[in-house]
Parts: C-alpha cells; structure tokens; sequence
C-alpha cells in the first residue's frame, strides 16, 4: 500500500459531478482547508476513476477493505483516524475521497499541484488495482447538467447557472403559460410577437436550449431576475456575489 502524508484537501460535499470539485486555482479564502497527516494512495483504472469522480454511488468492497482506518486527519494537534478515505488515481486525474463512514464517496478534493505531482511519479511506478466496477448509469438532467454545458466556466459562473437551472426547473412546475412566456420574452425580446403565440412547452424549450450553453451577463440578469423574492435562492444568489480571493 502506497501512502501521502501531510496533504492539503478541500473537501466539496455531496457532488455527483466532477466539475463541482474544483481545483487549487478555483479555492477561496473561506474554504474549509483540512490537513491529511496519513492518507494511502490507490491507482485504478480510468473507469473506475470516472465512477467515483462522477457518482455517489457505493464503491467496491474490496476497495473500502483496502483502505479501512488507514488514513488519519490532523486537527487541533490531535491526529484522528478516518474509516474511508483515500487518494485515488488513474494517472491522468487525482482525487482524495472522505466516505465520512459510508460506502459512497460523500467528500471529494482535488490536491494542491505539489501533492498532485507527487502523486502522478508515485502512481508511474504501482501497479493498477484490480478492483470490480459496479454496474451504473450516470444520467444528467436540468439538476444535473452535463459536463458540456459546465466546460469552460468559473466557479461562480458554474454555481450561478445552476442557480439559474435550479429557476428554471421550478419554473417549469408552475405550468404556468403567461409566466412562461414572460420570462422568455425578458431573455429574447426580438422574439416578442412570435412568444405570444407559443404554448407554456414550447416556450419553455426554447428558453432552456437557448440559455444552456456558455455563460454571459444576460444569463447573470435572467438569473437574477428569475430568483428575485425567493429567499432561498436568493442566499444562494448573495454567497456568490461576495468577493472571493483565493
């Protein structure tokens, strides 16, 4: 068993996708930075890599044995053992996984480019694990949007557009037709007398298909618009506007 030691990570919670884990040049200054004291290393094969980047879903057995109270996180000079937590690689990407005593991969980080590093020389010289992938199909959707239309994006520009996804979304439970074509027209008001004549489906494509690619300042203001009197999307809304310095 490979292990790291004294490894920084910066663990984003509950994220099924792998672009919502960002990397060392996208963490801020208010982030919950940990120190891994102890962590050991895995190299697995590319699959089995995408699976636990991009699911929540239980991960192999034998995995979980391998690694079981291996790790040790250092916090307040005390050194605190972990029941599943690990750093794994297919020699093309890096990620550390804290299970927080589950069997799915509930905390993920990427590591600092030092530590990265590290671990790409050290995995050039292990050999794969061999280790079952679970069968699983991974579906995107409106609450879960593909890697395509996150693809070049900021950390706030991807927080904000599934803000404005998580508007949409509700939007589109309210069937209601004038709303509908209210807001589509407030995004394409070129479209103004050809709107009117759409049904709530309609409108509601268009606008979703026309605003799911990229990210711009007429997204940034249906979104802000969108989300104007709900104060749940609204805290959402401000945590973003706050400034960030990494």
């Amino acid at each position: 068993m490979l292990y790291l030691h004294d490894i920084w990570v910066n663990w984003f919670e509950g994220q099924e996708n792998g672009y919502n884990v960002c990397h060392f040049h996208e963490w801020r200054k208010d982030d919950q930075i940990e120190l891994l004291d102890q962590v050991p290393l895995l190299k697995v094969s590319p699959a089995l890599f995408h699976y636990i980047e991009n699911s929540l879903s239980e991960l192999p057995k034998p995995l979980l044995d391998d690694v079981h109270q291996k790790a040790y996180v250092r916090k307040n000079h005390e050194r605190i053992q972990l029941d599943y937590c690990f750093v794994v690689t297919d020699g093309a990407g890096v990620l550390a996984v804290d299970t927080i005593g589950y069997q799915i991969p509930i905390r993920k980080s990427r590591l600092i480019p030092r530590q990265e590093q590290l671990v790409y020389e050290m995995a050039a010289e292990a050999e794969e694990r061999d280790y079952p992938l679970p069968r699983y199909e991974k579906e995107y959707h409106i609450l879960s949007p593909a890697p395509e239309l996150m693809c070049g994006l900021t950390r706030k520009e991807r927080q904000l557009k599934q803000l404005l996804f998580m508007a949409l979304d509700q939007l589109y439970s309210t069937k209601n037709t004038a709303q509908m074509r209210y807001w589509y027209t407030e995004w394409a008001p070129e479209k103004y007398a050809a709107i009117q004549n759409m049904s709530f489906d309609e409108a509601w494509e268009q606008l979703y298909n026309e605003t799911k690619y990229g990210w711009s300042e007429r997204h940034e203001q249906l979104c802000e618009n969108l989300i104007k009197g709900q104060p749940f999307f609204e805290k959402l809304w401000e945590m973003e506007q706050e400034p960030k310095v990494n």
